[in-house]
C-alpha cells in the first residue's frame, strides 16, 4: 500500500536538507575545500535581505513583536508623527477660524470664507493663472495646498477620526475609536457640521428626522420606529454595528489599546452624511502612492451608478458588499480573514442595507427650482450671475450638470501637468488619474473638498477649479460662484 507523507513532514525534511547544505557550506568554507567562499556568502545574505524588504502587495500577516511593545513604540513616535503633519497643514494653509457672514449649513454651523490655500512669496492668484502649466511647473510656482494630502500615517494609513466624533461614540456605546499611534489633522471648523441632519426621500414632510443627535445603536430604533420599514430598520441597524476593521480588532495586530469590536459604515458615514473620517484607498500598490481618502456623503446615493474608491462598483449594493470584505482591510482579504471579515448575505442583509442608503436625501435647498436651477425671485443678483458662471465661462455644467450637479462618470484633470512628482510626508504626489465626478447638491455641508479634502473651503476650490482648467476667472467672478454653489 502506497504510503502518504503528511505536507507538513515534507516540509520540514526540506528545510532538514536547506539547513545541512548551508552548514555543509560554511563548513566548506572554513576548511578551504571547495564550497561556498566569503564572496558568495555575502550576496547570499545581500540576496535574502533584499527579498525581505521587496515591496509586496500583501500586508504582514504574523506579527513578531508583542503588542505592548509596539504600541510603546508608536506612543513614543506619535507626537513627532502629528507635529510633522501639522506642520505641513501650517505650510499649506491659513488654519484661522474665519466664517463667513450670514452663511451656515443646514443644522446652523458657520460655513468657512476665504481662500485658505498659500501662495509663493510674492505671488498673487491673477499672476498664476496667467502662467502655463508648464511655467508654473518649472518654476516650482504650483501651491503646496493644491497638491494631493498626505494621510496622517501615510506609511499605514487606516480610518482616522474627528476627536468629536470618538468621544460620542464613547459616551453613546463605550467603544473607543481613539488610535495610539496618530490623531485626526484638519481642525473641527473645516468639517461637516455634527450631528449631521437626515433628510428622507420618503418623508421630506418630516424634514431633519435625526432630532439633533448621532444616529447609533442606542437610539436608532426609537428614533425610526414609525418612520422606517422593518426591512429598512434591519439595513439602518447593519449600518450601526460596529464588525472588525484593519485597525479596530480584537486581535494584537490593532491600533487601539484595548481590543475592539471594530467600526461601522456610519462612524464614517455619520448619520447616513459624512464626518470628513479619513482613509486610504486598499486598490493601490505600493503604499507610498495609495490615494487619502475624504469620507464621501451618502446622501443622494439614489441617483448615482459608480461607487468606491477607483468607482469600479456599479450599485450601492455591490459597495456595501465591498466595504466589508475589501475596503476595511486596505484591500488585502488575507488579512481580512485573520482579523474576522464580516460576510454579508446578499440577498438580505446587503439589500436592506442598501434600501435605507437610497433613502438619505440631499438637505432643502429652497432658491432651487424643480430643474435644480434658481429661482430668479428668490435669489441675489451676485447668485444669478455665478449660475450663469456655472454653466458657462466657469465649464462647471460640464462635469456637473443640473438638477443634481453629478454626471455619474470620471475624469483625469491631469493635475500633475503643473507640479513636478515629489513626496510629501511619505506619499508620492504624481498623479491622481480618473477621478469621479461627485455631487454638489448640499455641498456647502460637505467640507473639506476633493477626493482626498486638499481644498478646505469653496473659495479654494473655486481657485484650483480656475488654475487647473485655465478659465482665467475675474475675482468677481470667483465670488459670484461660491455664492451660487452655497444655494445648491
Amino acid at each position: 500500500m502506497k504510503q502518504i507523507i503528511p505536507k507538513y513532514v515534507l516540509a520540514l525534511l526540506v528545510m532538514s536538507a536547506l539547513a545541512l547544505i548551508l552548514l555543509g557550506a560554511v563548513y566548506a568554507q572554513e576548511s578551504g575545500t571547495n564550497g561556498l567562499n566569503n564572496t558568495s556568502v555575502g550576496e547570499a545574505i545581500d540576496n535574502a535581505s533584499q527579498v525581505a524588504n521587496k515591496s509586496s502587495s500583501y500586508l504582514p500577516v504574523v506579527i513578531k513583536e508583542d503588542f505592548a511593545t509596539v504600541m510603546a513604540r508608536y506612543v513614543a513616535t506619535k507626537p513627532g508623527a502629528m507635529q510633522r503633519q501639522m506642520d505641513l497643514l501650517n505650510e499649506r494653509y491659513d488654519l484661522s477660524n474665519h466664517a463667513a457672514s450670514g452663511v451656515t449649513m443646514s443644522r446652523g454651523k458657520p460655513v468657512q470664507d476665504g481662500v485658505r490655500v498659500k501662495l509663493s512669496e510674492n505671488m498673487t492668484w491673477d499672476q498664476l493663472a496667467a502662467m502655463s502649466p508648464e511655467e508654473i511647473r518649472e518654476n516650482n510656482l504650483f501651491p503646496k495646498g493644491f497638491l494631493p494630502l498626505p494621510h496622517p500615517n501615510q506609511s499605514e494609513g487606516g480610518m482616522v477620526f474627528p476627536k468629536f466624533h470618538i468621544d460620542e461614540i464613547k459616551r453613546q456605546e463605550g467603544r473607543d475609536l481613539t488610535r495610539f499611534d496618530i490623531d485626526f489633522d484638519l481642525p473641527d471648523q473645516f468639517l461637516p457640521e455634527f450631528p449631521a441632519p437626515i433628510f428622507l426621500t420618503t418623508r421630506p414632510d418630516l424634514g431633519d428626522v435625526s432630532q439633533g443627535k448621532v444616529v447609533t445603536t442606542q437610539n436608532y430604533f426609537e428614533l425610526f420606529n414609525g418612520i422606517l420599514n422593518p426591512k429598512q430598520l434591519e439595513g439602518l441597524r447593519l449600518l450601526l454595528t460596529p464588525f472588525p476593521q484593519q485597525q479596530f480588532n480584537l486581535l494584537e495586530d490593532r491600533r487601539s489599546e484595548l481590543p475592539s469590536l471594530g467600526v461601522s459604515c456610519f462612524d464614517c458615514h455619520l448619520n447616513g452624511h459624512t464626518n470628513a473620517a479619513t482613509h486610504l484607498v486598499g486598490d493601490i500598490r505600493p503604499q507610498e502612492f495609495r490615494h487619502r481618502i475624504d469620507t464621501v456623503s451618502l446622501r443622494g446615493v439614489n441617483i448615482q451608478n459608480i461607487f468606491g474608491s477607483q468607482r469600479a462598483l456599479r450599485s450601492v449594493e455591490d459597495f456595501t458588499e465591498f466595504e466589508q470584505r475589501a475596503a476595511y482591510f486596505d484591500g488585502d482579504p488575507v488579512i481580512a480573514t485573520k482579523k474576522g471579515v464580516n460576510i454579508l448575505e446578499r440577498g438580505s442583509q446587503v439589500h436592506f442595507m442598501a434600501e435605507f442608503q437610497k433613502l438619505l436625501d440631499f438637505p432643502p435647498a429652497p432658491k432651487l427650482n424643480i430643474s435644480g436651477k434658481l429661482d430668479p425671485r428668490k435669489a441675489s443678483e451676485s447668485e444669478m450671475r455665478g449660475q450663469d458662471l456655472f454653466f458657462g465661462k466657469a465649464k462647471c455644467a460640464e462635469c456637473h450638470p443640473a438638477p443634481y450637479y453629478i454626471d455619474n462618470t470620471m475624469h483625469n484633470l491631469q493635475v500633475e501637468r503643473f507640479y513636478k512628482p515629489q513626496v510629501v510626508n511619505g506619499m508620492m504626489a504624481s498623479a491622481d488619474g480618473p477621478i469621479k465626478t461627485f455631487t454638489l447638491r448640499g455641498i456647502k455641508d460637505s467640507p473639506p473638498y476633493l477626493h482626498d479634502g486638499r481644498l478646505l473651503t469653496l473659495d479654494d476650490t473655486v481657485e484650483f477649479f480656475n488654475i487647473v482648467l485655465e478659465l482665467q476667472l475675474t475675482s468677481q467672478e470667483k465670488k459670484d460662484l461660491v455664492e451660487f454653489m452655497r444655494t445648491l
